[in-house]
């Protein structure tokens, strides 16, 4: 398995998403619903497709899993895992606080991720086992070591009502103990902002696999420590994550309690 052509191919798709997201912000035609609040535009489609179509004429054997088209099938255990909006919301409304997200995966285990911020211009890159990259550059995690000194972030699951006491109940046992907390709408630039350092820690409940298979990842290589509430290990398909720097997530799971 050639994983440099792997992140080669990723980062040229995220590129392309990029184009047809930044093109449309803006000029946006009619918004759907999947949900109460769950939105998806033309945009998303139009970044999906042009990921789906970069990744198809470069490995056409491989599964592709996306928000918006469900689960292509392949073949050989290899699954693209894709995002092409994390943050739809917020582009609705026209705020440059959203992403691409693509991740590769082999046999249920995350080998690549990548995580393009257009507005920003900053793409977060990670290959299992060769740490974690802002623009080409190293990052790492804080070194906060208690959740008094520290900045989190975190988001809330489009059902809200769902589990409403226990989400807020924990919400509450942050706001008291943290230095600040604050709630960005893309679940995919949290994990990297906590593997460069902006937060010390993130948590949320519901997310799906394409929210957080390439964000896990890039956090995980810059030293962050994932897993869910119960600190069990990071798997694709859990329904709670808890991402830190490791120095607070003794402190931080017992307020997930």
């Amino acid at each position: 398995m050639d994983l440099n052509r792997i992140r080669k191919v990723g980062v040229a798709a995220a590129y392309s998403a990029a184009g047809e997201l930044t093109t449309r912000m803006g000029k946006l035609g009619k918004v759907r619903k999947k949900g109460a609040i769950d939105l998806v535009t033309e945009a998303d489609e139009a970044a999906e497709k042009t990921i789906i179509d970069t990744l198809r004429n470069s490995f056409p054997e491989h599964a592709i899993l996306s928000e918006e088209s469900g689960l292509r099938k392949g073949s050989g255990g290899y699954r693209w895992i894709i995002d092409p909006l994390d943050g739809t919301t917020n582009f609705v409304n026209g705020l440059g606080i959203y992403s691409i997200s693509i991740a590769f995966a082999h046999a249920q285990q995350v080998l690549f991720g990548v995580v393009l911020s257009p507005c920003s211009r900053e793409i977060f890159t990670a290959v299992k086992g060769e740490g974690a990259f802002c623009n080409g550059r190293p990052i790492a995690v804080s070194q906060k070591d208690a959740v008094c000194e520290s900045l989190l972030v975190t988001g809330f699951p489009y059902d809200l009502k769902r589990n409403f006491d226990t989400i807020m109940r924990r919400f509450t046992n942050c706001v008291r103990q943290a230095r600040g907390i604050r709630r960005l709408g893309s679940a995919a630039l949290d994990f990297c902002y906590v593997a460069c350092g902006r937060f010390d820690g993130y948590w949320e409940q519901y997310l799906q696999p394409w929210d957080m298979a390439a964000g896990a990842l890039i956090a995980a290589e810059a030293g962050a420590r994932v897993t869910d509430f119960s600190n069990g290990d990071f798997v694709t398909d859990t329904d709670e994550i808890l991402v830190t720097n490791g120095l607070i997530h003794k402190e931080m799971l017992s307020l997930m309690e």
